[in-house]
């Protein structure tokens, strides 16, 4: 007899959580950097990734790449993007590639052969309070700095038409590993896009409901089970997203043939988390609900309140719901010279070496 997750046995709408319409994508932008062109996707098994892989293969590219760490996670994307293919009588060729994203060689390896057009850079850990802990924060750096450099480096060497990182608003302002580890990658993303070559860009957006790490699963969890729904603050707040909306950003953020800026989701105001968990519980056990929430307090690095991605000094693009602002502040030269100290000091195992140069 077929087994159901939690998840599949009780699925819930997404969107009702955030309270507020989703976005509505424009084909235009969707279709620009895919249809007809080689895509590669680095941490295709992720929440993100996968979803990315889903999408893309909706808009006829002429090849897709799947590029994942995980052996399980490579196999399970892999075989669900054969599932839409077949559904819909698709006749694209799929590449489940094992690689990490730290492997310049592996990359470059790949992104030759196949003659990749996009690439999206996905690969990335993401949960705040583990990668606080002293036994992660080289492991963080390693993978979502010392990634992203072998990656972007990888694509201009091979003149990949265009390259996206996706980033987090936990970069904007950042006081925890994660958000600081993706800054860094932000600012070598930037400093490393030249016209002419490879055309880049940073793509920033809020937690992901109902991806792997996020509140949603553990809340359901709870919920389910008859357990107090553990939530950090009652005045805690968070900017949510769907991860189809997410996914559909990424994309047009990329269709928009600009070079060397950050892109940015208006994502309307933020929500709090004990709000969304009522919510969570309304939808899953009924309107007369009232769950049980137990305050835990501040975890490792976390925020009462993430900062706004929206500043005064950006501007709207073609999309009313996408901004985009400059963010050039250090030159290429200083940056890579900062770089080298941090993976020197990583390979001492200096994690509070590390950890005051990775703030600075």
């Amino acid at each position: 007899m077929r087994q159901y997750s939690e998840h599949q046995a009780h699925p819930i709408d997404i969107e009702a959580l955030i309270e507020r319409e989703p976005i509505a994508p424009m084909t235009s932008l969707m279709t620009r950097r895919i249809q007809g062109k080689v895509v590669m996707v680095t941490g295709a098994g992720g929440s993100i990734g996968s979803e990315l892989c889903k999408q893309i293969v909706k808009h006829n590219p002429e090849k897709l790449i799947l590029l994942e760490l995980s052996e399980f996670h490579l196999y399970s994307i892999h075989q669900e993007i054969q599932s839409i293919l077949q559904n819909n009588d698709l006749k694209i060729p799929v590449i489940a590639a094992l690689g990490n994203v730290q492997n310049q060689k592996r990359v470059q390896a790949l992104i030759a052969q196949h003659d990749v057009h996009t690439l999206y850079h996905a690969a990335a850990y993401k949960h705040v309070p583990l990668l606080e802990g002293e036994h992660n924060v080289i492991e963080a750096i390693s993978n979502n700095v010392f990634g992203t450099l072998a990656a972007v480096k990888a694509a201009i060497a091979e003149r990949v038409e265009h390259f996206s990182l996706i980033s987090t608003d936990k970069a904007v302002q950042p006081q925890n590993v994660m958000g600081a580890s993706k800054r860094l990658a932000e600012k070598i993303v930037l400093s490393l896009c030249q016209p002419h070559t490879t055309e880049c860009s940073v793509i920033r957006f809020g937690n992901v409901l109902d991806s792997s790490g996020s509140v949603v699963p553990l809340f359901k969890h709870q919920i389910l089970h008859g357990l107090p729904v553990t939530v950090t603050d009652p005045e805690a707040t968070r900017y949510f997203m769907s991860i189809p909306e997410a996914a559909q950003l990424v994309l047009q953020a990329s269709g928009m043939g600009i070079n060397g800026k950050v892109f940015v989701l208006d994502m309307g105001q933020p929500v709090k988390i004990k709000d969304l968990a009522q919510r969570l519980g309304k939808l899953l056990q009924g309107e007369n609900t009232n769950i049980d929430i137990q305050y835990i307090g501040l975890r490792p690095g976390e925020k009462l309140h993430e900062s706004s991605l929206i500043s005064p000094w950006m501007t709207r693009t073609v999309h009313p719901k996408i901004l985009v602002s400059q963010d050039n502040d250090q030159s290429s030269s200083d940056i890579h010279v900062d770089l080298a100290r941090l993976q020197s000091l990583c390979d001492q195992g200096n994690l509070t070496a590390v950890r005051q140069l990775l703030f600075r």
